[in-house]
């Protein structure tokens, strides 16, 4: 009796797991999921119609076919460009979002004297923008702060 009742467990999970395996309709197209949804075998293919796109040139294969190059960034950011060499500034100094950030007019404050610059003094600030510089504050443009006084 023991045996039998194995056998017919062992029959059981066969059945259930050749139910699970066959999932497509046999002539090789997948049958859609309980979502509706396909299963995704390939990825898609660029359309070269996508709005905003610029139509793709060369042959990805090829490395030597002509390559089009990437499109220009659009001016973002800041509404106003950042001064370029010496700078002054003058507003109230505010607190960064982290510890020990400090910002002037949208100006991350770096370096300087911090017994001057501390939130809240109305103080000119003497230096440059350094755009490019990277920092853990994680917000306004860097300023090289070369001398400060109070307003």
């Amino acid at each position: 009796m023991r045996t039998f009742r194995l056998v017919v467990s062992a029959l059981a999970v066969c059945v259930a797991l050749s139910a699970c395996g066959g999932q497509d309709g046999g002539d090789g197209t997948p049958t859609p999921t309980p979502t509706g949804a396909q299963p995704v075998t390939s990825p898609p293919s660029p359309d070269p119609t996508t709005p905003g796109m610029p139509p793709a040139t060369g042959d990805p294969v090829d490395p030597t076919a002509p390559v089009q190059p990437p499109p220009t960034k659009r001016p973002g950011g800041p509404t106003k460009p950042p001064p370029v060499g010496g700078t002054t500034l003058t507003g109230t100094v505010t607190p960064g979002v982290e510890p020990n950030c400090l910002l002037l007019d949208g100006y991350l404050l770096i370096g300087g004297p911090r017994d001057v610059l501390s939130p809240g003094a109305k103080v000119t600030v003497t230096g440059r923008v350094q755009p490019d510089m990277l920092t853990t504050c994680q917000q306004g443009t860097p300023f090289l702060v070369e001398a400060a006084r109070r307003a």
